[in-house]
């Protein structure tokens, strides 16, 4: 039967071939619990219970990603859940622990960073799964679950090894018969709506032989509104507006910020959290943006948080936000040097490459603080964070940045030994200094990478934010001649590469302006120091660049990860500059295998290093500002290229990058008793993870995974 094939066969992944590594998780995969206890210890009652309010809606929003990522996650996770409450003696597998703890860091069986399937990396999953205690008080539940999710469970057919649009992978933001085109003309249709795509997904039908779609709004409440509801003709298409798309998680979600309320500390938190509450109610993106103000005027929280339909990576055309929700406590020594940076922003952002007219009107100073993380819901947890992402407040009312301090100091945590592709004495500068430089870039490319440069707009009035006759394109040395129209944004304009594009833009910003002795003198590091930040800085981009090979798929000629393939671009850029500036050659490695060595001379960081990255980081603000996606796309594509022609065989380059590949490690938030509000911590390990998980839910878990589940089979038909 379909069960047993799935569990016996799994070494084939379905294919009759051996499973490659990068689909399962080693069992030695790195798990570090993040460190927070002190700066929670020094909380005061009130902002104990806020914090814990807040976490409380971050863990059911982030329950949303389960629905985001695959058709089978939910019921993988349910299944997880049941089984793992009630573990018993049989659970001694570390394969099927790691397994479990891949699925809960990540939300779902997608890797977050790389957006790979990964599967069980054991051949008994199914028979400890009948083997435990859940099974033995629960056979048909436990069964059915296992019915519903075994075959993809295991499965590495072609199209569901990544995420992605059409025939190039799985998404569940889009029912499975949508295509580019689909993602296309839906994005046109909300443009003339004025809808935002962050909090939707799209499902399309045929009706009488006329292309139907649903656009369905996230929010609690499921009936339709006048504003927003309803059903249009759009060309030769249909478009459903509906609300009510993971309502029940929704409700959650809104039921624990009403309690956060009561405990918030001023007006602007007041406000911010009722606008988000009326967002996740209403399924309104335009409340969610009002909450958004209120967050930026909250200045130096002692208790920051932020929580939403937020970043758009892994929306295969880039418009659809992965919910998301963290809540963490300012680290205020790390923090000084952040606002340091921040008051030296102004005399920085003219020495960026481009024009004063490509520049933003006014620098309006953000909020930029060092924190370490409470809790962290979604798919994955980043170093640094610049929000929010939409970009009429970003211009004109300003942002905030955060750097995850918690995170950084064991996320990036590199053994000398497990250092790929660097010369003997370049790993113990790399190992010295990559937490200094990488706090730098961080510093950089949130506050002034995505902090920087202009869009120019001609609104709905017919009212444009540059002067026509005035303003000079300095690639072409002519008069702009294009811009953003109406409620068009650079998501909605650049769409597919706006993600990767922009942290390409950021990280550019990073290393140019790294070169500045005030912003190293800012954090700390002086004289030879300096220089060693320097060098490692442009040394770990490099190899970054190298390592990115892993997150580009050959078949489908794409990549899955937008931070990779913007690091794989910067290389490409400085391999182009010449003049020895960039060494890349393919060696053989000690235990005779192929292997790879990057060098860097450092001596030209400031003069070849420094002048390619200027070229390039003009085109892009300017392709940017001007919504030049033609020239931006073709820029892009040039430098993303993976190929085995020019000097540098890239697919060749690929299979050593696998073949070396660094184990990934998944974190360890943190759970917060409720009553008197104490923290719980775990410990680091697979099993410590999954607890947290286990007893994060325990208080209505029977409610939350029918409720999943009930969710999940509501839109079965739509993944076929």
């Amino acid at each position: 039967n379909q069960s047993n094939a799935a569990s016996s066969d799994w070494w084939k992944g379905g294919s009759g071939r051996m499973v490659d590594s990068q689909y399962y998780l080693p069992n030695d995969t790195g798990i570090s619990s993040l460190d927070c206890g002190e700066a929670f210890r020094l909380l005061s009652p009130q902002e104990k219970k806020y914090a814990h309010y807040l976490s409380r809606a971050a863990w059911y929003g982030g329950l949303v990603v389960l629905m985001q990522t695959s058709p089978e996650s939910p019921n993988i996770f349910v299944l997880l859940q049941k089984v793992l409450e009630k573990r018993n003696s049989v659970f001694i597998f570390q394969a099927f622990l790691v397994y479990a703890a891949g699925l809960y860091a990540n939300m779902g069986n997608y890797k977050s960073f790389g957006d790979t399937k990964f599967i069980p990396n054991l051949p008994k999953f199914k028979a400890l799964i009948w083997a435990s205690r859940a099974f033995q008080e629960q056979p048909t539940e436990i069964k059915t679950l296992w019915d519903s999710c075994c075959c993809r469970l295991y499965s590495l057919e072609d199209k569901q090894k990544q995420l992605g649009l059409g025939d190039k992978g799985i998404t569940t933001y889009f029912s499975g018969n949508c295509c580019l085109e689909d993602a296309e003309v839906t994005q046109k249709f909300l443009d003339s709506k004025k809808l935002s795509a962050y909090n939707t997904r799209l499902f399309k039908k045929e009706n009488g032989g006329k292309t139907c779609y649903e656009v369905r709004l996230a929010s609690a409440v499921k009936q339709e509104c006048e504003s927003c509801c309803g059903t249009f003709c759009f060309g030769d298409k249909d478009f459903t507006v509906t609300r009510g798309d993971y309502a029940p998680l929704m409700e959650k979600v809104c039921s624990s910020l009403q309690q956060a309320q009561s405990y918030a500390a001023n007006e602007n938190q007041k406000k911010m959290l009722e606008n988000y509450r009326r967002s996740f109610t209403l399924g309104s993106v335009d409340a969610h943006k009002e909450g958004s103000r209120f967050w930026i005027k909250d200045k130096g929280p002692i208790v920051e948080s932020y929580i939403g339909f937020i970043e758009s990576y892994r929306d295969p055309f880039g418009s659809r936000g992965e919910f998301e929700g963290f809540v963490a406590v300012v680290n205020k020594a790390m923090s000084e040097r952040f606002a340091r940076l921040v008051s030296s922003a102004e005399m920085l952002l003219p020495e960026l490459p481009w024009p004063k007219e490509f520049e933003k009107d006014t620098f309006l100073k953000p909020d930029f603080t060092s924190l370490d993380v409470l809790s962290f819901a979604g798919s994955g947890i980043p170093a640094g964070i610049n929000i929010p992402n939409y970009d009429d407040i970003r211009q004109s009312e300003g942002f905030k940045n955060v750097s995850l301090g918690n995170v950084l100091s064991v996320a990036y945590a590199t053994k000398k030994e497990k250092l790929t592709f660097l010369k003997e004495e370049d790993k113990d500068l790399f190992i010295k200094w990559k937490g200094p430089s990488f706090e730098v870039q961080v510093g950089l490319h949130e506050l002034l990478g995505h902090g920087s440069g202009k869009l120019f707009v001609q609104d709905d009035e017919g009212k444009f934010n540059f002067d026509q006759s005035k303003v000079i394109n300095p690639e072409t040395g002519e008069a702009v001649s294009s811009w953003y129209r109406g409620s068009e944004t650079w998501d909605s304009k650049f769409t597919t590469i706006a993600s990767s594009y922009e942290e390409c833009r950021a990280e550019c910003v990073g290393l140019y302006l790294c070169l500045n002795p005030q912003v190293l003198s800012i954090f700390g590091n002086e004289g030879q120091d300096a220089q060693d930040v320097v060098y490692i800085n442009w040394l770990s981009m490099v190899r970054a660049g190298l390592l990115g090979l892993e997150f580009y798929t050959p078949e489908s000629e794409s990549w899955r990860q937008a931070h990779m393939q913007a690091r794989f671009v910067i290389l490409n850029v400085l391999l182009e500059a010449g003049e020895g500036f960039v060494g890349l050659q393919e060696v053989t490695g000690q235990d005779g295998k192929p292997d790879a060595l990057i060098t860097l001379d450092r001596s030209k960081i400031h003069t070849v290093g420094k002048n390619a990255i200027h070229r390039f980081l003009q085109k892009l603000q300017v392709l940017k500002a001007t919504a030049d996606v033609e020239g931006g796309r073709a820029l892009y594509k040039k430098y993303s290229t993976v190929d085995d022609k020019g000097p540098h065989n890239f697919l060749r380059l690929r299979e050593t990058v696998l073949l070396r590949k660094e184990l990934g490690k998944c974190l360890i938030n943190f759970r917060l008793q409720s009553d008197h509000v104490e923290l719980v911590e775990y410990e680091g390990t697979a099993a410590g993870l999954i607890t947290s998980f286990v007893e994060r839910f325990r208080d209505d878990a029977e409610e939350l995974e029918e409720q999943l589940m009930e969710l999940n089979k509501t839109d079965t038909s739509c993944w076929c």
